[in-house]
């Protein structure tokens, strides 16, 4: 199970690296990060209370939101794996 958690996060982390690569930034961006910002709080809280989570508990705040906004699915797996990290 570590193996998984530790891929994910090794993922994670190249698929940040991209993106902060990919520097282009288009008109409407606040509009589109506000909507960013709606759907990952949608996303961790069905993350949450799914149960697919495998026991980990992701708390909504706003450092986690914002992380998943911007990262989209890769910032999920990061904070999951950080999230692992820090409690093991």
């Amino acid at each position: 199970m570590k193996t998984f958690w530790l891929i994910l996060l090794v993922g994670s982390a190249v698929s940040l690296g991209l993106v902060l690569l990919k520097r282009s930034t288009p008109k409407g961006w606040l509009m589109r990060f506000c909507v960013h910002l709606v759907m990952a709080a949608m996303a961790l809280y069905a993350l949450n209370f799914s149960g697919w989570g495998a026991g980990g508990y992701v708390p909504l705040n706003p450092f986690t939101i914002g992380a998943v906004a911007m990262l989209g699915l890769p910032g999920v797996g990061l904070v999951l794996g950080l999230q692992w990290i820090v409690l093991a």
